[in-house]
């Protein structure tokens, strides 16, 4: 039985850990002690790393891990990542060793310029390990990429089932939702989750995952198409826009200064 554990890291990363008995994947370990520490704890084996992007709180733990074992490294062909063994791009399709999970592979752009997300299509519920692309009511900062790349790699995530769980990198999820409430004041499915996740944090629950089923109803970025996401980005930006992929740079940039 796969058991997935989230560990926390730095300010507010989480380190996906894929568990099937005492094998163990490790998803953008960007630190090495609390992933050890956890292994030891509980006697697990290290059996792969998965790497959705170059950015050092995602990777910077690879080393380290490596040098306890080495185990196959996979992460995105386009960037750089330590130890790599297998570089993957979209409909790449791997299964894990050590834990016989198939995955396949998208690219997701637009964070970072060779950023892509792993699909474990077949689990049930379907699981997706996103990085920094995709947040639980949110979505990342664009370092490298555009708000065209941004829009279209969100839209390949949010074209997964609607029961897919997500796991992102970062507990954002309730600064995302302040922000959520200010774009649609009057939505009230996300009053409701801003509720439902305040009261997880008081009782120390990581807010994740979510589901891509909850994003469609809550999440800005990637309800752009709707006439109340519309509307407020063009108040904020004083004229109409023209296309998604305007009202999507409007609202980051709104994020980015909220």
């Amino acid at each position: 039985m796969l058991t997935i554990i989230p560990v926390p890291a730095f300010a507010d990363n989480y380190i996906w850990l894929l568990r099937d008995g005492t094998n163990c994947a490790v998803v953008d370990p960007g630190d090495a002690a609390p992933v050890l520490a956890h292994f030891d704890r509980e006697g697990l084996e290290l059996c792969a790393i998965l790497a959705t992007h170059h950015h050092g709180d995602h990777v910077g733990g690879i080393r380290a891990l490596l040098a306890r074992r080495q185990v196959p490294v996979f992460g995105p062909a386009r960037e750089t990542t330590p130890g790599r063994t297998h570089a993957l791009a979209e409909g790449d399709a791997i299964t894990v060793p050590g834990l016989g999970l198939p995955l396949t592979v998208l690219d997701i752009p637009g964070h970072t310029s060779g950023h892509i997300a792993y699909v474990a299509r077949d689990a049930q519920p379907p699981l997706l390990f996103c990085g920094d692309t995709l947040f639980a009511a949110g979505c990342g900062r664009l370092f490298e990429g555009t708000p065209l790349q941004m829009v279209e790699s969100l839209a390949k995530l949010s074209a997964l089932p609607h029961p897919t769980e997500l796991y992102c990198g970062h507990e954002y999820t309730l600064a995302n939702l302040r922000f959520a409430s200010a774009v649609e004041p009057a939505n009230m499915r996300v009053r409701e989750r801003q509720r439902r996740e305040q009261a997880k944090r008081d009782r120390g629950m990581p807010t994740l995952p979510a589901t891509i089923g909850e994003e469609h109803a809550t999440n800005p970025f990637l309800r752009t198409d709707e006439s109340t996401v519309r509307a407020a980005a063009e108040r904020r930006a004083g004229h109409a826009l023209a296309g998604r992929s305007a009202v999507f740079a409007e609202i980051r940039a709104w994020k980015n200064a909220f």
